[in-house]
């Protein structure tokens, strides 16, 4: 074989074994952003219930806009869902005080708690 077709082969499977990785990483970036999207959507549809950021309630769906706000703006962190509860959806950056949900039931709990929950039953529901 020359040695041009062999350096040409070479340079083949350098590229492709590259490539390998790759895939694997946009596999797990679909995966992480699918439950991402997830967590948000779940505080969309909350019925009845407030998001409470830095004093101030909201519905759901103006929630889930902040925290999409939020993911934009840190995109380049946020590589799992773990990361997006940890530094998006839980904690004001501006005051530091925790996000709540307060449910119409009286019950309040932190986004923290209600997001891990959330990731948990999606989780253990795509086994």
């Amino acid at each position: 074989m020359p040695l041009s077709t062999c350096i040409k082969n070479m340079i083949v499977t350098f590229f492709l074994v590259l490539a390998l990785p790759c895939g694997a990483v946009s596999a797990q970036n679909d995966i992480e952003s699918r439950k991402i999207d997830f967590l948000i959507a779940s505080v969309a549809n909350l019925a009845g219930a407030k998001f409470v950021r830095n004093d101030a309630e909201y519905d759901g769906k103006e929630a889930a806009d902040h925290l999409r706000m939020k993911l934009k703006r840190a995109a380049g962190k946020v590589r799992t869902a773990e990361d997006f509860i940890a530094l998006c959806a839980s904690k004001s950056y501006i005051s530091g005080r925790p996000y709540t949900i307060k449910f119409s039931s009286g019950e309040t709990i932190t986004s923290e708690a209600f997001f891990r929950k959330k990731l948990r039953q999606y989780n253990s529901s795509t086994r």
